[in-house]
């Protein structure tokens, strides 16, 4: 089983938007038992909030549901429990780095590294646009998930 974290500040936009459409997509493959997909938050400030209203809407539009979810922090323990950690934004990176001491493993990404590109996921939190932040998404999960079956899953 390959084990995912996908990292944002708070875990209530970002990274539970990208959990539960990479959940979506696994399910639709049928391979839900080759992964543990979950998402956490750098910081302390949204701990045990539900997942944003913003982010509860847009994927309600593509019949995701993200019901039961509350942020939680990524701890340092958490690095040698997953396989990947994949960030929202540079600044993730660089906390996760801070929480981690280090990557030896090579685990983290950022999540639009499998679009072959080097932004940022849009932050709905600032802009208030979901529908770019679900795009960025989209995008990266579908990438991430050929990438994963392609060169690890085989």
């Amino acid at each position: 089983m390959f084990k995912i974290m996908f990292v944002c500040h708070g875990n209530i936009c970002r990274s539970p938007m990208a959990e539960f459409v990479f959940k979506d997509i696994v399910k639709r493959q049928g391979r839900e038992s080759d992964f543990l997909i979950k998402s956490s938050a750098t910081s302390n400030e949204e701990i045990g909030s539900p997942v944003h209203y913003g982010t509860v809407r847009k994927l309600s539009q593509y019949g995701i549901s993200c019901a039961g979810k509350r942020a939680v922090r990524l701890t340092r323990e958490d690095y040698d429990k997953y396989d990947l950690f994949v960030c929202m934004d540079s600044y993730n990176l660089v906390n996760i780095l801070k929480i981690f001491g280090a990557d030896s493993a090579g685990k983290i990404h950022l999540m639009l590294e499998y679009v072959d590109s080097n932004r940022d996921v849009a932050d709905p939190w600032y802009t208030g646009d979901f529908d770019k932040t679900y795009d960025d998404i989209k995008s990266g999960c579908e990438a991430l998930y050929k990438f994963l079956c392609q060169q690890v899953l085989k």
